[in-house]
């Protein structure tokens, strides 16, 4: 199982990487691919989290060969 990770804007200058890759023998949580790829116990709660672009929450599991990302809080006025 391959899952591509992307992490966007102010994260990917925090993390310093824009992607990563993970190969796993079954699915995993959006929350367990961040652990993974980041070193980091807790996905923050204000992180916007997709999979194959469609937002969704930190418990989605993920399938084969799909496309995670990550993006910091959108602001603005």
């Amino acid at each position: 199982m391959k899952i591509n990770v992307k992490f966007f804007a102010s994260l990917r200058e925090q993390l310093g990487q824009s992607e990563a890759f993970i190969e796993h023998d079954s699915p995993l949580s959006v929350k367990e691919i961040w652990q993974r790829t980041t070193s980091s116990d807790e996905l923050p709660d204000n992180i916007l989290c997709a999979i194959n672009m469609e937002y969704v929450d930190s418990s989605a599991m993920v399938e084969s060969d799909a496309e995670v990302a990550f993006f910091p809080p959108v602001t603005g006025g």
